[in-house]
């Protein structure tokens, strides 16, 4: 029970960072996206990023945590192309199992 719930809040503190860099990203743009950012919120399709947004991002992300060595091309490439698209859910899954490693 204790290793469910410190994953849990393992994994709700990448999720509260994850959303504090959007949130600074894209606190001037105007995406046009109504709904509160979460688990379920898309870079591109929802938050309008691009793909120099993206690479913003993932230099956020690896400040913020502070490892420069994540894998990252596992996250951004599936079967050497580029994914259209992330979820918040799919970036916090990544950390988790790449910081916890």
């Amino acid at each position: 029970m204790d290793q469910v719930l410190t994953t849990i809040r393992v994994e709700e503190e990448i999720l509260k960072q994850i959303l504090q860099i959007l949130r600074r990203m894209t606190s001037d743009w105007d995406t046009g996206f109504a709904g509160e950012v979460g688990l379920d919120t898309y870079l591109v399709a929802d938050l309008n990023c691009e793909s120099l947004d993206i690479v913003q991002f993932v230099v956020s992300l690896e400040e913020c945590f502070g490892r420069r060595d994540l894998p990252m091309e596992k996250l951004l490439m599936v079967d050497g192309r580029y994914v259209d698209d992330l979820r918040v859910r799919d970036v916090v899954d990544f950390l988790y199992k790449h910081l916890n490693s």
